[in-house]
Formats: C-alpha cells, structure tokens, sequence
C-alpha cells in the first residue's frame, strides 16, 4: 500500500519531532532541506508553511543569523506537548481510569460550530454514546479541555468523568460507540508498511543519519494520526486478535531505533 504523505503533515511532523528541542525556529532553508529529504519540493514546502501560519501554527521570525524562518506558535505547542503521552507513550489503559463525557449543545443559529465540534471531538477520539453525547477514555479530558478552549468552543461543552454502569456490557457497548473495524483496518495498513521497514533497519548494523530520518518523519507522520483514532481501550474491551499492539511495538521499534540518528541529519545543516 502507497501512503500519502502531504506537504503540511509532514512539516507538523519534523517540528513534532525536531522542533521543540531547537533553540530557534527552523530557516525557510532548512525546512526545504529537511523536506527535499522526502520527497517535497520547495514551492510545496513555501506554499504549505503559509498555510500553517494563516491558521496560527507556525510564526515568521528571524534567525540567529537573521535568516528568514518559522517557529511553532504557543497554541502549536500546546497541540504538540498535549499529543505526546498518545503519541509515545506505552502505558496500558486499565478500565477503572474510568470515561470522559462530553455533552454538547449548539444553538440552530450556530449549527456550523455544532459541526466543528462533532468534527473535532471525533478526532480526539471520541465515540458516540448518543446524539450530543460523546465519550472517551477519562485521560484525554485535560487535551479536550485546552483543544475546545483554543476553538473557542467552551461554552457549548460540559464535561464530566464516570464510570460505565450498563445495561448492555461495556465491551458491547464500545462497539456502538467506535468504529473497531475501521480502526483496525487503520493499524493493519499502518503494520503493511512500516513492519517491514523495521526488520530491514533491524538487520542493519547501523543508521545512516538521512536514511533514518526520513524512514522515521515518514513513520511517525503515519503513527500520529492512529493514537487518536484509536481511542487506546482495556485489552478485556476489545476483539481478539486486536492489531493495536503489534502497531505500537513497531513503532516504538523505530522510534527507538532512528530518532536519535535522524536528529543528527536534522542538526546537520544548522
């Protein structure tokens, strides 16, 4: 399967991954190194980087040598540092962390905000339980609280934390709420793609600093969308044979592997 890989994504990406830890912003010229280096050309990378600053994401300022360039802004910060514990971390959910509810309602006058806030609850991973109801794992309500406060979509929410009581199982009752096929699928594609990628670095004594940085950019742009498909639920309340693990061992196998080395490329050109 040939995965897609846009412009924009990938520059979210390389500063996700490389751009905290720099103590300027990244140079125009750097960002089109750093993204000549898989597969983006120049205009794409001027084109995208405008986008991302229109939507408050990345801010012109200077370099230390007065060169022209970008810096994630504190709301990107704020999205980046909140992704994180999905992103990389391995802890195993337990049911008793309990739910987060989100209960919604939006005037008719407004209903365009009633479709960003679907919208954005079902990307932080978020299932229906019911029409203006939506839940998700309790250890996400901190990320949805700063995401519906940064969209300005506050006063429409409540949030609360409990407990599934039935009546149906809660193992039934998240098949309702989430799409497990579809969820699946996302890691079977994620597993065709990157395992083999992972035993070929495993059978190399090394890490060329290019090659690893963009096998990583490319892996970790492809990871970072699942951690919120995927709401990460209880082993006991999802189906045997369930992929979500073999997904996150690979790509904590290339983490492990190539993301030390790929900084070396990114520093490179500094």
């Amino acid at each position: 399967m040939a995965e897609q890989h846009t412009p924009r994504s990938l520059i979210v990406t390389l500063y996700g991954a490389y751009g905290r830890e720099t103590a300027g912003p990244f140079a125009v010229a750097e960002l089109i190194r750093l993204l000549g280096a898989v597969g983006v050309d120049a205009p794409s990378v001027r084109s995208s980087v405008s986008r991302l600053k229109r939507r408050g994401l990345l801010v012109a300022e200077r370099t230390a040598a007065g060169a022209a360039g970008y810096a994630l802004s504190d709301d990107a910060r704020q999205l980046l540092d909140d992704g994180d514990e999905r992103i990389y971390g391995r802890r195993a959910p337990e049911l008793s962390d309990g739910w987060v509810l989100a209960v919604f309602s939006v005037p008719e006058a407004e209903r365009h905000k009633r479709h960003l806030l679907r919208s954005r609850l079902g990307r932080l991973g978020f299932g229906t339980a019911a029409p203006g109801v939506w839940i998700a794992p309790a250890r996400f309500h901190e990320e949805t609280r700063h995401t519906l406060r940064r969209l300005q979509l506050d006063p429409y929410v409540d949030l609360f934390r409990g407990e599934h009581l039935g009546f149906a199982a809660t193992a039934e009752a998240v098949g309702r709420w989430w799409d497990l096929a579809a969820i699946a699928k996302q890691h079977e594609e994620f597993l065709d793609v990157h395992g083999p990628v992972l035993r070929s670095w495993e059978a190399c004594a090394g890490a060329p600093a290019e090659e690893a940085y963009g096998d990583y950019l490319r892996a970790l742009d492809s990871w970072r969308r699942l951690p919120y498909a995927d709401p990460g639920l209880p082993q006991e309340l999802l189906p045997s044979g369930w992929p979500g693990g073999r997904s996150a061992a690979v790509f904590a196998g290339l983490h492990e592997r190539l993301r030390d080395a790929g900084a070396e490329f990114v520093g490179a050109g500094g």
